[in-house]
């Protein structure tokens, strides 16, 4: 991979081709693919040494990108407008998923993660791809995750077919994860 950094129409390429690009998020450097490209799906697995049961993050500029994703209507009343609240912003939540969700995306869950990112980068991605990305942190599974670019590993940034220009948001802890069913936290 070429160390310098991708701009938003070359990180789309990449993406569109089936490729794994770094880049930045609220709180730390994401790996991210296109959901629906299982073999980019899960050349992103390998490259992390995640496996797929775990499930994996969907992030989107704006909610109407998770159209037909979300079964908004499994939820209990008052739990679609908690989520709605507080979007846009760094907060993840498992919401119910419709068929349309591949498993190699929800793994052994029948919800998916979801966020409606206030990041920048994030947003010009998404919006210039035209729907939801996968986002999960750039590092090997049980690796702490990079906060910045220069914390990136070498050797996964060697796997991938780019890294974005941007900085993170600067949060110190990752994203919580909710459970959107019940509000409960998964993740702090």
């Amino acid at each position: 991979m070429d160390s310098v950094p991708l701009s938003i129409s070359d990180s789309i390429a990449a993406l569109r081709r089936g490729g794994v690009i770094a880049y930045p998020t609220e709180a730390v450097w994401g790996l991210g693919c296109d959901p629906f490209d299982e073999a980019a799906v899960l050349r992103l697995l390998a490259i992390k040494q995640r496996e797929v049961t775990k499930g994996l993050i969907l992030v989107v500029a704006h909610r109407t990108q998770f159209d037909g994703l979300l079964d908004w209507s499994a939820l209990p009343p008052g739990r679609v407008a908690a989520v709605d609240a507080s979007w846009p912003g760094p907060n993840t939540w498992i919401v119910p998923a419709t068929s349309r969700v591949p498993r190699w995306i929800t793994g052994a869950h029948s919800g998916v993660a979801v966020r409606v990112s206030d990041h920048p980068v994030v947003i010009a991605l998404c919006q210039a791809f035209g729907g939801p990305l996968v986002s999960t942190s750039a590092n090997r599974a049980g690796e702490p995750p990079a906060f910045s670019r220069e914390a990136l590993d070498p050797q996964l940034l060697a796997q991938l077919d780019g890294i974005s220009e941007g900085e993170t948001g600067g949060l110190s802890t990752p994203t919580a994860i909710r459970d959107a069913l019940t509000g409960s936290v998964l993740r702090p």
